[in-house]
């Protein structure tokens, strides 16, 4: 039996011992539907309790939360306000000459970005009225890393990084020289985050679109790359309008010449797509984004046929309970979750964020009944 279907499988009996014991308790007068909706808060409730007591505090020293799940915390400068102000960097090939030349000596890596992926997000308020935002990363098996910051000049934030992405086709020798460093790895890995939540409630989410068209543009204004663009808006904007303030103040061009778009929240409960059409970029109000173009126009609908199914199944449920608590998000992204496809890939990572309250609960590779609890701020 499988890891996931032994943990399904744990679940139908801790659902058949719940059910025993409201029986027990006297409930059986109640009609099918009461006793389904008690049985799911009461494991909603035991599921939210155990990811409670998972907190997770992370320090200078990359800890490994389980096998490909590690995490870490930088506190203070690492360069990026002199990255911006030097004009930043067209290529992610430029990011790492700045990375060699400012930060990190003898520092040398080629094509640190590689492949495609496909993720799914979904934006809601609690009953009480909290902003969540939900994200699926899918992808291969790799080494994830989630990274806490706290930058002198910026919020701080909490991002998740695909390590695999920094070290693809990085010889031997080098890797030994280079990242087998605590600090330059995390140095590297602030620079490459694929989504996020930072202190003052916004959200952001990169997910690719296969299309063959790539983002390039080419004015006077000074240049980002995919990875580099959600860590300025991790360390500057508060809000979706300063998100988009912020995009518009520089010429974008896509990792890997990827098309990709991005999601954007805050905790006012505002949610968009950033999307780039002929290099010019869209903006759609939308609570959920797959793998497809949502802007009008011809390029609208073009991306994967499971992606415009994804994104039908999320805006279902959002129809059916538009107000969700986390672990109603964590079980929609469950149920969008690779292993729901058959698919030879996997959710590598799915996070829950509450942007009102500042906590993040992470899920590793469609294990769903271990969260892993982080906060920015106390309650």
């Amino acid at each position: 039996m499988s890891h996931r279907r032994a943990l399904k499988s744990g679940m139908r009996c801790l659902s058949l011992a719940l059910g025993l014991t409201m029986l027990l308790s006297g409930c059986a007068g109640r009609t099918e539907d009461q006793m389904q909706n008690l049985e799911k808060h009461e494991t909603d409730r035991a599921l939210s309790e155990a990811e409670e007591g998972n907190l997770v505090s992370p320090t200078a020293e990359i800890v490994e939360l389980e096998d490909g799940l590690l995490t870490v915390r930088h506190d203070g400068d690492y360069g990026f306000d002199a990255f911006l102000a030097k004009g930043g960097a067209s290529s992610d090939g430029e990011v790492i000459e700045y990375l060699a030349s400012s930060l990190l000596s003898d520092f040398n890596l080629d094509d640190w970005l590689t492949g495609a992926f496909g993720c799914s997000t979904i934006a809601v308020r609690t009953p009480e009225g909290d902003a969540l935002f939900g994200r699926n990363f899918d992808w291969q098996n790799c080494e994830a890393m989630i990274v806490e910051s706290h930058p002198e000049e910026g919020y701080a934030s909490l991002s998740t990084v695909n390590m695999d992405f920094i070290t693809q086709n990085v010889g031997v020798g080098m890797m030994s020289a280079a990242l087998n460093s605590d600090e330059i790895k995390t140095l590297a890995a602030l620079y490459a985050p694929l989504d996020g939540m930072n202190e003052a409630g916004l959200a952001v989410s990169v997910n690719m679109i296969q299309d063959n068209a790539a983002i390039e543009q080419d004015t006077d204004r000074p240049d980002i790359t995919t990875t580099t663009a959600i860590r300025l808006l991790l360390d500057k904007a508060a809000s979706v309008d300063e998100a988009l303030e912020l995009l518009g103040q520089y010429d974008l061009h896509g990792s890997m010449g990827m098309m990709v778009h991005f999601a954007i929240a805050d905790s006012t409960g505002r949610s968009v797509a950033v999307e780039y059409v002929d290099n010019d970029m869209i903006v759609i109000e939308t609570p959920v984004l797959t793998n497809f173009y949502l802007a009008a126009g011809e390029k609208q609908g073009i991306g994967t046929a499971q992606s415009h199914e994804r994104y039908d199944m999320l805006m279902h449920r959002l129809e059916a309970t538009p107000r969700m608590t986390m672990e109603d998000v964590r079980n929609a992204l469950d149920s969008v979750s690779k292993d729901q496809f058959g698919e030879f890939e996997s959710t590598e990572w799915s996070a829950v964020m509450n942007l009102s309250a500042g906590e993040v609960r992470y899920y590793h590779r469609e294990n769903y009944n271990r969260g892993y609890t982080f906060r920015l701020k106390s309650r």
